[in-house]
C-alpha cells in the first residue's frame, strides 16, 4: 500500500500523548504511529509568559522529555492545549466543582483553544501552534452539571469536549480548526510533516 507521505517512510513516529483524542486524529491522517508515554512531565511555565505561548512552551517541554530516550529513525509528536478565556488559562479541571466552575466561566463567551506541536527528531525540532475561537451559547445550571456527571470531562483543557454532548448543544461557532479544539490542529500537522 502506497504511503501518503513518502518522505517520513524512514522515521518511525511516535505520539508522546495519553490523549485519546490525540490518538484518534492522528489515526485519521493514515499515518502509521505508535504511542509512548512518559508520566510526570512537569508542565510548569513562567508567570511572565504570554498565555498564547504557554502551550508551545508545554509542548516542547514534553519533547524535551523523550529526547534522551529517542532512537536517530525516530520522529516524536507531542502537543499540548489550552483554553484561554478572559485573560485566564482554563486547563484540566482538579475536580467536580472546578469543573461546574470552569463551564460557568464559558457560558455565553467566545474562548479561545490554543494547541502548541512540536515535532522533534535528534537532528531537528519544528513547532507550531494553531489557535480555535469557539463561541458558547450560555448554559443553564442543570446543562452544566448533567454534563459534567454524565461525560465526567476531568482529562479535557476548559472542562469539555467539543466532540461530546456539550459540543452539540453549547457551540454557536467555531473560527479556525474544530480538529484543534479536540486537541490537534490535524492539517496544519499535516502540512509540517509533508514539508519534515
Amino acid at each position: 500500500m502506497k504511503q501518503i507521505l513518502p518522505n517520513l517512510s524512514r522515521y518511525k513516529i511516535i505520539l508522546g500523548s495519553n490523549s485519546p483524542r490525540r490518538r484518534e486524529l492522528l489515526a485519521g491522517l493514515d499515518i502509521d504511529f505508535e504511542v509512548k508515554t512518559i508520566p510526570g512531565i512537569d508542565e510548569s511555565y513562567p508567570p511572565t509568559l504570554p498565555l498564547e505561548e504557554v502551550p508551545l512552551h508545554i509542548a516542547r517541554k514534553k519533547a524535551e522529555a523523550y529526547i534522551p530516550s529517542l532512537a536517530p529513525d525516530e520522529l516524536l509528536i507531542t502537543a499540548d492545549t489550552v483554553v484561554l478565556n478572559a485573560g485566564e488559562i482554563l486547563g484540566k479541571p482538579k475536580d467536580r466543582e472546578d469543573a461546574v466552575a470552569m463551564l460557568r466561566k464559558l457560558s455565553g463567551h467566545t474562548h479561545e483553544v490554543v494547541t502548541g506541536v512540536c515535532l522533534t527528531t535528534k537532528e531537528k525540532t519544528v513547532d507550531f501552534s494553531a489557535t480555535s475561537s469557539v463561541c458558547f451559547a450560555a448554559l443553564d445550571e442543570e446543562e452544566i452539571t448533567y454534563y459534567v456527571d454524565k461525560y465526567r470531562p476531568f482529562d479535557k483543557a476548559g472542562s469539555y469536549g467539543i466532540q461530546e454532548w456539550i459540543g452539540y448543544v453549547a457551540v454557536e461557532a467555531i473560527n479556525g480548526s474544530f480538529y484543534n479544539v479536540m486537541g490537534l490542529p490535524v492539517r496544519l500537522l499535516y502540512r509540517e510533516l509533508k514539508k519534515f
